[in-house]
């Protein structure tokens, strides 16, 4: 089998479940990444051979796709904030969302002017955002937190270019008082979270390829308490932050005041909701009231 007969069983293949644009760019992807060549071989070289070998193994990763294994998976990273993360089952694949988060707290940070900023990262995960913020604002110390040991493991094997995050293990709902014991009482300049919100009575409106292959843990809350963790993450930052200090949260569109009240109610002020380019409520951002 050639380039050009791989490329076009492939594209069949994809094209009824994916649609003919996102197949194609998928097959383009896999051509990059297991045949170590550039996107453009399939018209550059469409008449090179395949090994068998790699035949094999471009075939089983278009089986896996039309099974609805997320192509991130398959390839084992995916690009955020223009790096490149290695990603595994064990954790959330980064969404624009949280790229959008990054983005617009960075440039919160970036325009006040502050050094040396100590930044925690709640519910790390790929440690996404630890990474992007490390490498964004390279003279900060940054912490990423996580309950799951797999996912603190795919954090710290990150090669991203930076001050490497340090990761901790880290229960978000554990007592607050045993939180504090263990960071330390204002001993952060930020704190930021992309932790779980979509209810359980949301499952329904997800894809498959979400539901079978994405760690729950990491996606869902019950629907009779789905701020739980940002309940949690409200205490922390009353705890944790210095005064003064400044604080992100990517939320659930559906709870957009209510989780600004919550903030607000431990005490935190400048609280406001932030959309995302779909107009949706995605982001809280809040402030600790300086001393005095």
């Amino acid at each position: 089998m050639n380039v050009r007969e791989f490329v076009r069983n492939a594209r069949s293949r994809l094209s009824p479940v994916y649609g003919e644009k996102e197949a194609g760019a998928m097959v383009r992807l896999l051509c990059r990444n297991f045949l170590d060549l550039p996107d453009y071989i399939y018209v550059t070289g469409p008449d090179l051979e395949l090994e068998n070998e790699k035949q094999i193994c471009l075939e089983s990763c278009v089986s896996r796709l039309c099974a609805g294994e997320p192509l991130q998976y398959i390839i084992g990273e995916t690009e955020f904030s223009g790096l490149r993360f290695k990603v595994t089952p064990s954790v959330l694949i980064p969404r624009p969302e949280t790229e959008l988060l990054c983005r617009l707290l960075e440039d919160r940070l970036l325009s006040c002017g502050r050094s040396h900023l100590r930044i925690l990262d709640l519910c790390t995960g790929s440690g996404c955002i630890a990474w992007t913020l490390a490498h964004c604002i390279p003279d900060s110390t940054v912490t990423g937190a996580d309950l799951s040991e797999d996912a603190l493991s795919v954090a710290a094997s990150q090669e991203i270019e930076g001050n490497p995050p340090d990761f901790i293990r880290l229960d978000v709902l554990a007592p607050q008082k045993e939180i504090a014991d263990r960071l330390g009482v204002s001993s952060y300049d930020v704190i930021v979270s992309n932790p779980p919100y979509v209810r359980e009575s949301e499952k329904s409106l997800m894809h498959r390829n979400v539901l079978e292959h994405e760690p729950e843990m990491a996606l869902f809350v019950p629907d009779d308490d789905p701020l739980v963790f940002y309940r949690a993450i409200a205490g922390i930052s009353s705890v944790c932050l210095v005064p003064g200090g400044m604080g992100a949260v990517e939320i659930n569109e559906a709870f957009g005041d209510e989780t600004r009240l919550l903030f607000a109610g431990c005490g935190m002020e400048n609280v406001h909701v932030v959309q995302d380019l779909s107009g949706k409520d995605r982001f809280v951002f809040f402030r600790k009231p300086d001393i005095g």
